[in-house]
C-alpha cells in the first residue's frame, strides 16, 4: 500500500519538460498561445527557482520580452500630431476589443485628462471636451475566446 502511495506521490511530483520559446516566436500572437509558452520549466531539485523558471502567464510573456529588449504592453503616449477628425481620427493599436484613452485634448494638456473607451464596434469614438476622434485598430484574433 506504502508502495503504491509512494509512486503516485513521484507520478504527481515529477516536473514534465517544458520548451522554452524566445519571445520573438510567442509575440507574433499573443491569442493564440498554448500552455507550453506559458508555463516555465520549474527548478532543478533542490535548487530555488528564478523568476523565469517559475513565472506563468502573461508574466512569464512579459519577463521572456524583457530578455530580448522588447516591451510586451504598449505603455508610450499616442502621437497626437493633429486632432482626430472622422475622416482622419487618431489610430489606438489594440489586441483587445476595447481600449482605454487618456484625451488631454490637442495640443497636449490643452483640458484635464478625460478617459474614453475606444470600442472595435463603433466607427469612431469621441473625446466630449475637445471632440477629437478616436479610431481601434484591433490587431487581435477574431478568434480569441475572452481572458480566461
Amino acid at each position: 500500500m506504502f508502495a503504491l502511495r509512494r509512486a503516485a506521490v513521484r507520478a504527481i511530483a515529477t516536473p514534465r519538460p517544458t520548451v522554452v520559446r524566445p519571445f520573438s516566436v510567442l509575440a507574433g500572437n499573443v491569442a493564440h498561445r498554448d500552455a507550453d509558452s506559458l508555463i516555465g520549466p520549474g527548478a532543478q531539485p533542490g535548487t530555488v527557482p528564478t523568476d523565469l523558471e517559475q513565472a506563468t502567464g502573461l508574466e512569464r510573456l512579459e519577463l521572456l520580452a524583457k530578455l530580448e529588449g522588447k516591451e510586451l504592453f504598449d505603455m508610450e503616449p499616442l502621437n497626437m500630431t493633429h486632432l482626430g477628425t472622422k475622416q482622419n481620427p487618431i489610430v489606438v493599436k489594440s489586441m483587445d476589443t476595447t481600449r482605454f484613452v487618456g484625451c488631454t485634448g490637442y495640443p497636449a494638456e490643452s483640458h484635464d485628462t478625460i478617459w474614453l473607451t475606444v470600442n472595435k464596434e463603433h466607427d469612431f469614438d469621441r473625446c466630449p471636451e475637445c471632440g477629437s476622434v478616436y479610431k481601434l485598430d484591433f490587431q487581435g484574433s477574431e478568434d480569441a475566446h475572452g481572458h480566461h
